[in-house]
């Protein structure tokens, strides 16, 4: 029964029929997004984003320029086996620059903006820079890993 949702969709005319039927479901406040291929906020381009708010649906592009990222390309983030992704979350949670993390900043950006922690998807991702560089997005990903082996 969540109120606040940001969700991905595969293919971009689905962005506005999904914020619609989010509304129906009494979903509050949503973020619908579709970028380049992907069912996320890509930095490879334009993403359509079809977000509702107060009842509302409103639908438009964001570039990554648009909250102070570069362009990059799709290749650039394309992980490989599970320990290539494994290093690759890793480096972008110790802080490593570089197009992993911008596409780290912008999504987390969105969720911040859609849950209203912050006014402006250019602060989201100055909040995420910062729990990033904080080292608290690393320490929960070890809380994680070690909360899944003592389970198994």
């Amino acid at each position: 029964d969540a109120k606040v949702q940001l969700v991905g969709v595969y293919d971009p005319n689905l962005t506005g029929v999904m914020a619609r039927v989010l509304r129906s479901l009494g979903v509050e406040r949503a973020m619908v997004v579709h970028g380049d291929g992907l069912d996320e906020i890509s930095h490879t381009g334009e993403t359509r984003v079809s977000e509702l708010m107060r009842g509302e649906i409103r639908t438009y592009y964001l570039s990554p320029e648009d909250i102070g990222l570069k362009r990059g390309k799709l290749a650039d983030i394309c992980g490989g086996n599970a320990e290539e992704n494994a290093r690759m979350t890793r480096e972008v949670l110790s802080g490593k620059p570089g197009p992993c993390r911008d596409v780290v900043l912008m999504n987390a950006a969105a969720a911040l903006f859609v849950g209203g922690k912050v006014e402006t998807l250019r602060d989201g991702v100055e909040l995420a820079a910062q729990v990033i560089d904080s080292g608290a997005a690393l320490r929960k990903l070890e809380d994680l890993v070690s909360f899944t082996k003592s389970c198994a």
